[in-house]
């Protein structure tokens, strides 16, 4: 099963299973509150059973195989709300449509799957954490330097050179203290990007043919540093330097990975974000939640650091080059058991972002699909997890 579609096949066979043995039960004369629960008993019995084979890979999306708690409450929960939901609705509907049992059967079995996430994810956020808390300590992270400061660019010109200036100035107890690498990416700029970064004294400027997009140009920054600890932030220095330096506090002190937080209730704006731009980042958000199973209250904060050698192995399996790469890097993160520490920021929002939200909401909704596909399909399995569980 490692390379089959698990996301397809494994709910596909459960829903199979389902409706097969409720109508044989059916059938055979056995009332339907109880022919449901007991077909709705048996698919999660082949769910699970499907699950155990591949829980070892990784996916936290088949983690309930390893937590036979887990996946019992969640047979439980389904089938109670099947039935629940399926008595109801075929009596709401007798009488007003041909097939009273099988509306009635589509609308319960959609609510069973959700009871069966909620408890999924309620439950295992619990056990994942534990599991992340119990293990050993590191050794040192390789790397020639301290700190790396990854910086993704895409028509910045007009300040790239700022922007290199007040790192160097901001981080200088660093540079003295272990080294700073400070890298441009510039990502296919139809400007001078490059040719500024370069003119700032930047250690390393790294270019693109063409526009790929934020991820792509952050996943080219990280594969090329040489720091101990890899962090990136955004070109217009909407994140005060000064928390690169919390985050890179945090992973000397033994996170995996740092990221900021801009909903953390220590948090501040300098500036009041538009009713769109608030809009945007809880409808990504609520996009998020079927694919991660942490309750992450802000994977786009645009400044993140990591240990060099669990940068290089997450941007090593990433896809996605758009803006939905950071969600990409959280579900990598919660396959390998990653720690991560979450650090409250204070934000300046840029009114020239180059981030469009309309532009980018359908892209997103597939990039998000595509990666749940991708982990389906065992694609993100073949790198060894860096926590060795």
């Amino acid at each position: 099963m490692s390379r089959v579609r698990r996301a397809g096949v494994i709910p596909a066979l459960q829903l199979a299973v389902d409706c097969t043995t409720l109508s044989m039960l059916r059938s055979a004369g056995i009332s339907r509150p109880t022919a449901d629960a007991l077909a709705v008993v048996a698919a999660g019995a082949v769910e699970y059973e499907l699950a155990s084979h591949v829980a070892g890979a990784g996916d936290p999306h088949v983690a309930h195989a390893e937590y036979p708690a887990v996946a019992l409450t969640m047979i439980a929960a389904s089938a109670a709300t099947d039935v629940v939901v399926l008595t109801a609705v075929e009596r709401l509907v007798r009488g007003r449509v041909a097939h009273p049992l099988a509306v009635a059967k589509a609308v319960s079995a959609t609510s069973a799957v959700v009871a069966r996430l909620v408890v999924q994810r309620t439950m295992l956020a619990h056990a994942l954490r534990a599991r992340v808390g119990g293990r050993p300590a590191e050794d040192p992270a390789p790397g020639d330097l301290r700190l790396t400061v990854v910086i993704p660019a895409f028509h910045e010109a007009e300040r790239v050179a700022g922007t290199v200036a007040t790192l160097r100035r901001e981080l200088a107890d660093i540079a003295g203290d272990g080294g700073l690498e400070i890298i441009v990416v510039d990502d296919g700029s139809p400007d001078a990007t490059a040719a500024e970064a370069r003119r700032a004294g930047t250690d390393v400027v790294l270019s693109h043919p063409y526009n790929r997009g934020k991820g792509a140009a952050v996943r080219t920054g990280v594969m090329a540093a040489r720091g101990r600890t890899v962090a990136f932030t955004d070109a217009d220095l909407s994140y005060d330097p000064a928390h690169i330096r919390r985050l890179l506090v945090a992973i000397e002190q033994g996170a995996d990975v740092a990221v900021g937080n801009r909903r953390h209730h220590t948090s501040t704006s300098d500036t009041m974000r538009s009713p769109l731009r608030r809009i945007g980042s809880v409808g990504f958000n609520a996009l998020t939640r079927p694919l991660l199973i942490g309750g992450y209250s802000d994977t786009q904060c645009g400044v993140k650091a990591f240990r060099s050698d669990v940068a290089r192995s997450l941007f090593s399996r990433t896809r996605i080059d758009g803006f939905a790469f950071d969600v990409e890097l959280f579900h990598l993160i919660e396959r390998d058991a990653l720690r991560l520490v979450e650090v409250p920021v204070s934000v300046r929002e840029s009114s020239s972002t180059t981030v469009r939200i309309l532009p980018n909401a359908l892209r997103v909704v597939r990039d998000v699909a595509r990666i749940r596909r991708w982990a389906g399909m065992g694609l993100y399995d073949q790198e060894r997890s860096i926590a060795g569980t």
